[in-house]
């Protein structure tokens, strides 16, 4: 076979190597802020953090390989060198400034639409036993659980993902640190 049709196989160790450990390190902090806030058991807490995390995380890849093609190549060669290999230009500082607060805001809405669906397949939301009708009253109080619940888990999601991102961005501190 001719050598110019072999390419090349460019793997980024370094950088799934730290989606390891951004992962190892994401999910226990969520898993407990899920077990105080929501009031799961440990187990469950686990499931949901690695649920969250590992299905965000797929799709912020997914999404990162999809958008870069369209990119202008200024930003697009800086960010890749970046992302991937760890090597920085400080032209597009601003870039991922930007980029990080997008990303974290649409992290947050995803972890938080998916832990509505889990816990709405997983029916932990509310399990009924009983199949009466409610009356005008019940239902009434019900609708103001359940919006007390849905302000618990945005509370729950925002402050899991914050803290986690916390941990992340010193971590990544300490990795650009010379």
């Amino acid at each position: 076979m001719s050598d110019e049709l072999s390419l090349p196989i460019i793997l980024p160790v370094g950088a799934i190597f730290f989606e390891i450990l951004f992962l190892l390190a994401a999910i226990p902090i969520e898993a407990c802020v899920l077990n105080r806030w929501l009031k799961f058991d440990k187990r469950t807490s686990i499931f949901y953090a690695i649920s969250l995390n590992v299905f965000s995380s797929v799709l912020g890849w997914i999404v990162f390989f999809t958008a870069e093609p369209m990119l202008p190549m200024n930003i697009k060669s800086p960010l890749i060198n970046y992302v991937l290999f760890n090597k920085q230009d400080p032209s597009i500082n601003t870039v991922i400034i930007s980029l990080s607060f997008v990303i974290f805001m649409t992290t947050f809405l995803v972890k938080f639409l998916l832990m509505k669906i889990l816990i709405m397949f997983m029916n932990e939301g509310g399990k009924k036993t009983e199949t009466e009708i409610i009356s005008s009253q019940k239902r009434a109080s019900y609708i103001n659980m359940s919006k007390l619940q849905n302000t618990n888990l945005i509370a729950a999601t925002l402050i899991a993902n914050s803290l986690s991102y916390s941990f992340i961005t010193f971590i990544i501190l300490i990795r650009n640190w010379r």
